[in-house]
């Protein structure tokens, strides 16, 4: 059982997984998150200042949702965050498609270099030894 307090309210609540919120500051976190998407969904025109001042929230937590892609905006609006690798503005995740495209190619190319070096991660294996089982006499 892991009891922590809760970095909103300090309130003592059992910690299972995920932020380090209680319950109910989760709850109120998802009904806020809802009146967010109501007013976006009805004012698509309206930037970040706006949501935050009429819903009553954070642009910290907006820039939350939007990189978390709870919250994804379409061209035409004008709410943009800073892709976290070349700092593009985009409009959801965390990455522009030019840095998802190279993080992906880094992943690959670092991938096939472990495949082709042979290391099939035995430790203090010489060459040419197999990998049976030895046993000590």
């Amino acid at each position: 059982m892991d009891v922590r307090n809760c970095r909103r309210c300090g309130k003592i609540f059992n910690y299972v997984a995920g932020p380090m919120i209680c319950p109910a500051c989760k709850e109120e976190f998802e009904q806020q998150f809802h009146v967010v998407k109501d007013f976006i969904r009805n004012n698509k025109e309206a930037g970040i200042a706006d949501i935050c001042e009429q819903c009553g929230v954070t642009e910290n937590q907006i820039k939350q949702w939007i990189r978390e892609e709870r919250l994804v905006f379409g061209d035409d609006s004008p709410v943009g965050i800073d892709c976290e690798g070349c700092g593009a503005t985009i409009k959801g995740g965390r990455y522009c498609e030019k840095c998802k495209l190279e993080l992906s190619r880094g992943l690959m190319a670092a991938t096939s270099q472990h495949e082709n070096s042979g290391d099939d991660g035995a430790i203090g294996r010489k060459h040419g030894d197999s990998p049976k089982m030895r046993f000590l006499n």
